[in-house]
């Protein structure tokens, strides 16, 4: 009986995924990072934020709206990484202290997957972030990649549209020579988490679960009710990644 209960288990969890079979399963670390632009060459400053909190709606789940969607994440803008002390120490005071609050907010509110070509299963799409900021919210989109279990997205925002112009003249007026005069209103942030994948590409095809006769199980008609019965599951299908291919299998249980 475990081994057919088991079985209904996959059949259920598979049948009813659109993530093409796979069970997915996301980190507890996320990584948030930023690039702001100086100079009139645009020259990119990227940075980290080091104190984030994530909140995933799912730990694990059958496709990325499952996992994402509804995920929440808190982050201190007083807790920033360079790769230049000076540079943090100066970010900090005349920039991101100036913004209310001392924290950026945001909510996964959507994830929609690139159409297929030829077929393929798209890892590439756009997800929606409500964030918060300086007390404006504001959605922006996002465009994320998934390679070999690495999910990254990548999105633009615009200081002014949360208002972020004294911020941003503060931080322009601190590095004035640095910047030649010009500090860039948009910045690109971004974050990159793990989702590691398994069963993937699981096929589950023809399920009978019937009572039948003990000598011939592969005959299983469900609408029958006969003598000497067991429960059969016939005709099961598995083909995954590897390549290997288990073309049947059946799970006989008397009753």
């Amino acid at each position: 009986m475990k081994k057919l209960i088991i079985a209904l288990f996959i059949l259920f969890s598979f049948s009813n995924s659109n993530a093409g079979g796979c069970l997915l399963e996301q980190s507890d670390d996320i990584n948030v990072t930023w690039k702001a632009y100086k100079t009139f060459a645009k020259l990119g400053v990227g940075g980290q934020f080091t104190d984030v909190k994530y909140t995933p709606n799912k730990k694990s789940g059958k496709n990325f709206k499952e996992l994402f969607v509804g995920s929440k994440v808190s982050i201190d803008i007083s807790k920033i990484d360079t790769k230049n002390e000076g540079r943090d120490k100066t970010l900090v005071e005349m920039f991101f202290s100036k913004l209310k609050g001392g924290k950026i907010e945001g909510v996964i509110k959507d994830i929609n997957a690139d159409k297929s070509k030829d077929g393929k299963r798209p890892y590439t799409g756009t997800l929606d972030v409500s964030l918060s900021m300086n007390g404006k919210t504001l959605l922006i989109p996002m465009k994320y990649r998934y390679i070999k279990g690495d999910f990254q997205a990548i999105g633009t925002i615009d200081l002014f549209d949360f208002e972020g112009k004294s911020a941003l003249a503060s931080i322009n007026k601190s590095c004035f020579d640095l910047h030649k005069g010009k500090t860039w209103s948009d910045v690109n942030i971004a974050f990159r988490t793990t989702i590691k994948a398994t069963l993937c590409d699981v096929k589950i095809c023809d399920v009978k679960i019937c009572n039948c006769k003990k000598k011939d199980c592969k005959k299983c008609n469900p609408t029958k009710a006969e003598a000497n019965k067991i429960k059969c599951m016939v005709k099961v299908c598995d083909t995954n990644l590897s390549d290997s291919n288990i073309s049947k299998f059946k799970v006989d249980e008397k009753k």
